[in-house]
């Protein structure tokens, strides 16, 4: 399986350049449900999506619909109960935890509504994480976190600690973690579900200019704002999609 996974990591398309292609995503009546002693939730149930290379693609929906759900079987941090998973053209779907874990690196970005940044870090130390997962040389693990910096306008903040930014500096120190590896496909939940207007603007503003040079994008959100910044929204109720609206 080992062999399989690294095929697997090689032939996904490449977006470098800004490339726009065919197919990236695709869920054939995928299900995921979780089960208790008592109770069984479908939290999925039956979602076909396809999403092409290069597109931003916003999900909305109610409280409880399955969005992050969904969110965290397409970036291969959980894996579905029943249907298909195809990601690049391959069927990623019997995958185990190590693999996808695998073929997660350098692949998918993501951005958090709370940040998830490392409280004993620094700045670059947390930028420099997927990095190191990554087993990138030193030298190049440097150049990459101060050009993450640098495009997110972080730079002078490169030795403070989370606990020493605001709201607006934190998702910013998140989404250059998130871009760091040069990733083809973000994921982003709630971006600006803990930023005030101003600061939630300018992280739209951010994940639209990385669409623009090239990235596939899919965001969760209640806002009918961010979502306005994507080229379709998908929305969602009850675990299955009711309506796809291009704009």
């Amino acid at each position: 399986m080992e062999k399989k996974t690294s095929s697997l990591t090689q032939s996904l398309p490449s977006i470098e350049g800004g490339v726009r292609g065919g197919s990236f995503i695709k869920t054939i009546n995928l299900q995921r449900a979780f089960t208790t002693e008592e109770v069984r939730t479908i939290a999925l149930n039956g979602v076909n999506l396809e999403i092409n290379e290069g597109e931003f693609v916003a999900i909305m929906g109610p409280s409880g619909c399955g969005k992050s759900t969904l969110l965290n079987i397409l970036g291969l941090l959980d894996a579905p109960t029943g249907g298909q998973y195809l990601l690049g053209g391959q069927d990623v779907t019997p995958l185990s935890e190590p693999e996808r874990d695998k073929l997660r690196k350098g692949l998918i970005g993501f951005v958090f509504q709370s940040f998830n940044l490392i409280d004993d870090l620094s700045v670059e130390e947390n930028i420099e994480l997927p990095l190191l997962y990554m087993r990138l040389p030193k030298a190049e693990r440097r150049k990459r976190v101060e050009e993450a910096m640098r495009r997110m306008d972080i730079s002078h903040r490169a030795k403070h600690f989370p606990r020493q930014l605001s709201g607006g500096q934190q998702q910013r120190v998140a989404i250059a973690r998130a871009v760091v590896s040069r990733p083809k496909l973000i994921l982003a939940d709630e971006p600006t579900g803990n930023l005030d207007s101003k600061n939630g603007r300018e992280v739209i503003d951010l994940l639209s200019q990385l669409h623009d040079e090239g990235a596939t994008i899919v965001m969760v959100t209640h806002s009918q704002r961010d979502a306005s910044y994507a080229q379709r929204i998908i929305n969602l109720s009850d675990g299955q999609i009711v309506q796809e609206v291009e704009l």
